[in-house]
This record gives C-alpha cells, structure tokens and sequence, in this order.
C-alpha cells in the first residue's frame, strides 16, 4: 500500500513560518485523501488540514484557516503543509495520515507517519 514520511519540523520564532513535507512511498498515493494531525504535549490529537485526492477540496481547523495551505504534488508523491504567522500554541507533534475518505476524524485514516516536532518559540 502506501507508507508515508513527514520532514520538515524545528524550532521557530513566532510570526515565522515553516513548510512541513509528507513524502509517501507506492503507486496508489495518488487515490488517498491525506490530511494533517498534530498533537501537543498533554493534549488530544487534533484535525489541521485535510486534502482529497486530486487536491481540488480543501479544509481546515478553523484555529489554523488562513495561516496555514495543504498542497499536493502527486508526481512527486508528497504533500505539503505551508504554515506561517506561527504562534506558540502551534507547538505540537505533526502527523500525516492518508485514507481512502475525505474526513476530519483521524479514524478514517489507516495510514500514518512518524511525526516530525515544530517548536514555535514566543
């Protein structure tokens, strides 16, 4: 099936900005809805971004709208999440998963990485 890899976290200061990348491996990437995840320290997994297949349908957390763009590049088997104007409270593990339905609920989705850790400093 499909295995994926985020890169991209670090430390940043607040206002700045980073570009998260979810690189996946397997022929069929291009048929998964792939959305974002992070997770804080002490706090529940919450949804960030979501993105269908072909990369026409968006959505987001309203607490990242407008900071924040999920893209894809299907030719290069990655999906990306642009985050700028970055606050502290941003600070949070992030994770991509990819699923065969558009959803905001991280149990639709089968498929997930690692994780990569965005530190916003204040």
């Amino acid at each position: 099936q499909v295995q994926l890899v985020e890169s991209g976290g670090g430390l940043v200061q607040a206002g700045g900005s980073l570009r998260l990348s979810c690189a996946a491996s397997g022929r069929t990437f291009s048929d998964y809805a792939v959305a974002w995840f992070r997770q804080a320290q002490g706090k529940e997994r919450e949804f960030v971004a979501v993105i269908n297949w072909s990369g026409v349908s968006t959505g987001y957390a309203g607490s990242v709208k407008g900071r924040f763009t999920i893209s894809r590049d299907n030719a290069k088997n990655t999906v990306y999440l642009q985050m700028n104007s970055l606050e502290p409270e941003d600070t949070a593990v992030y994770y991509c998963a990819a699923g065969g339905t558009y959803a905001y609920n991280s149990r639709a989705y089968n498929t997930w990485g690692q994780g990569t850790l965005v530190t916003v400093s204040s």
